[in-house]
């Protein structure tokens, strides 16, 4: 399970990198085949919604026949604070014994008069995956946020640990 949170982690960095500038994330499907090899689709269509759609179409029928994949798409979370916007990480395993999880990663938007800021993720739903596993999945998932050469560095840079 690890690598699937891994590969959740390399994704959700380079969707926070692309939402850094201000920009609407493209909805994007990020997938590792047996073989170790990666590949990454994005959705663009005229409406975002679609978009997520079709990534989720693509997530669900596992049309690259890969190992595990995980979808990103901009949207938002209900927090105490009210709403707020997230890329939102949706994970898969595939395989007999299917395991996903998704989570958000709360952020604040540019422009805003404090700026952007990576907020910490939360795990909204989890399938397949025991909660004592959680802390060994959270590690991994920030192991591969570290693996984006060009990501790592905005996210931690603007990291806001106060949500």
């Amino acid at each position: 399970m690890q690598e699937i949170a891994r590969l959740a982690g390399l994704f959700a960095a380079h969707g926070i990198w692309g939402v850094s500038d201000g920009a609407t994330l493209i909805p994007l499907l990020g997938y590792e085949q047996a073989s170790g090899d990666r590949g990454m689709d994005r959705f663009a269509f005229d409406d975002v919604g679609a978009g997520a759609q079709a990534g989720q179409e693509a997530l669900q029928t596992n049309q690259h026949d890969a190992i595990r994949a995980v979808l990103v798409v901009d949207g938002y979370l209900h927090l105490p604070g009210g709403r707020t916007d997230a890329l939102i990480v949706e994970a898969v395993e595939y395989g007999p014994a299917r395991r996903s999880f998704k989570m958000g990663v709360p952020y604040r938007p540019q422009p805003s008069p404090e700026g952007f800021a990576v907020h910490r993720p939360k795990f909204i739903e989890v399938v397949g995956i025991d909660r004592q596993d959680y802390p060994a999945l959270t590690d991994a998932f920030f192991a591969g946020v570290d693996s984006h050469e060009r990501a790592a560095p905005v996210w931690n840079a603007h990291l806001d640990p106060s949500i």
